[in-house]
């Protein structure tokens, strides 16, 4: 025990050290600057409030329990986070605990490991009082994952006047991680879902009454939650993923409301939805999308990957699918060397304890690159994307470079502080 405590308190120290824009009354919290990031990474205006809420879709498909074809049904309990513009009363300091695990309940070599880690809120804290209301931002986990896994994001959004929700998708999370066609089947409903809940929440008489503007709505996914994301953008998946869907489900055909060839899906694309960022989205290269489903996305969408990513692929996965996207403004913005986790937080310094498994750090962690830079660089396109797009801001400088980040520094970065990075950006088709 003393040697755990030994090591914990080295590696708070270590972090201290290398990291000279922490306040000296704590220590880093994810999110913040290094010396090196880029302009619009910094924190927006507002304190930030952060409530946990749960809410429940009844009546959905159980995929998991579907036998010859037959779905029973089940009322899907999500927990989301949502992250506010706050007002503080005196002496009330934005500053909170959030409460996660490691490990993965679907994995007997990784057990469930509670830890708590920092973040830069204030937890139950009153909403601004606004003459009018804010952008919505929905944000989606991959699989296995969870609603805190881009907890700076999300904080970093909501002071610069959003009010961002995360979900925890149920069957999907380290604490409750099940089959695989759940995720496949639920991940685009249950943003849906939550973009309608989050809607009728603003007009009823809550602590963010009034606040919500859901018809200027962004959504944010990752991995699984890319997948997902997509297809409520109006990217329908293919009948390839039809096929495997039923093979995988004990024959049931739900999947079919999310097919680009079902005329009933099309009508569905949400014209509240004006934007959508997906990093490292799963599914291009098993087939969840081809040619003509990819037509459906309309929608402008920033595309965020590692130029070696082995979960998604790159060549024939996420570029594929900006290549493929040709009815719509979008952007590619890759990591040179970086494998699939672009987005999280960093790894937890817990996850560095001797003895756990390897992935407990590894979910979290890059081989090349820092992931402090990476949260600082993904808050700084995230924050000129959705500004563009959500509250009219002119961020063109910052989106429209030259493609290699190594010849000359990119705008809104210090000088020399751009390398590793490409960013494509391509126009609809006329």
């Amino acid at each position: 025990m003393k040697k755990q405590n030994s090591f914990k308190a080295l590696l708070l120290l270590t972090a201290f050290l290398i990291h000279p824009f922490i306040q000296a009354q704590d220590t880093f919290i994810y999110g913040d600057l290094l010396p090196d990031a880029p302009e619009l990474a910094a924190r927006g205006e507002y304190k930030i409030g952060v409530r946990t809420m749960t809410l429940i879709n009844k009546n959905q498909i159980d995929v998991l329990n579907t036998k010859d074809g037959v779905d029973p049904t089940y009322d899907r309990d999500l927990k989301v986070e949502v992250w506010y513009p706050a007002t503080l009363k005196e002496g009330e300091k934005d500053l909170v605990s959030y409460e996660e695990v490691m490990g993965s309940a679907n994995d007997p070599k990784r057990p469930l490991i509670p830890f708590t880690f920092q973040g830069r809120a204030a937890r139950d804290a009153n909403a601004v009082k606004s003459a009018g209301s804010f952008p919505l931002v929905i944000v989606s986990h991959g699989y296995v994952g969870t609603r805190y896994i881009m907890s700076y994001l999300c904080e970093n959004l909501a002071s610069k006047g959003y009010i961002v929700v995360a979900i925890d998708h149920k069957e999907s999370t380290f604490k409750d991680g099940a089959g695989f066609q759940s995720t496949l089947l639920n991940r685009p409903k249950d943003v849906k879902f939550v973009l309608n809940e989050m809607e009728a929440f603003g007009k009823k008489d809550t602590f963010l009454k009034g606040l919500i503007d859901a018809s200027n709505t962004a959504i944010i996914g990752y991995s699984m939650g890319g997948y997902g994301v997509l297809n409520v953008a109006g990217a329908g998946y293919s009948g390839m993923l039809e096929k495997t869907f039923k093979a995988i489900s004990g024959g049931s055909s739900a999947v079919s409301s999310l097919i680009y060839e079902n005329e009933a899906y099309r009508k569905t694309v949400d014209p509240r939805i004006k934007a959508v960022v997906a990093f490292a989205p799963w599914g291009m290269e098993r087939g969840a999308w081809d040619s003509t489903s990819l037509s459906g996305l309309q929608v402008p969408t920033f595309f965020i990957v590692g130029s070696q990513d082995d979960i998604s692929g790159y060549e024939k996965g996420v570029k594929a699918i900006f290549e493929g996207a040709v009815n719509t403004e979008r952007y590619l913005l890759t990591y040179a060397n970086a494998r699939h986790n672009v987005a999280s937080n960093p790894a937890p310094p817990e996850s560095l304890e001797p003895g756990l498994h390897f992935d407990e750090y590894y979910r979290y962690a890059e081989p090349s690159w820092d992931k402090r830079r990476m949260n600082n660089i993904n808050n700084h396109f995230v924050t000129a994307f959705l500004g563009a797009h959500l509250q009219g801001m002119s961020f063109a400088k910052f989106l429209i470079l030259p493609e290699d980040s190594n010849k000359k520094t990119w705008e809104g970065f210090p000088n020399r502080s751009s390398t590793g990075l490409e960013l494509l950006y391509e126009s609809p088709l006329e």
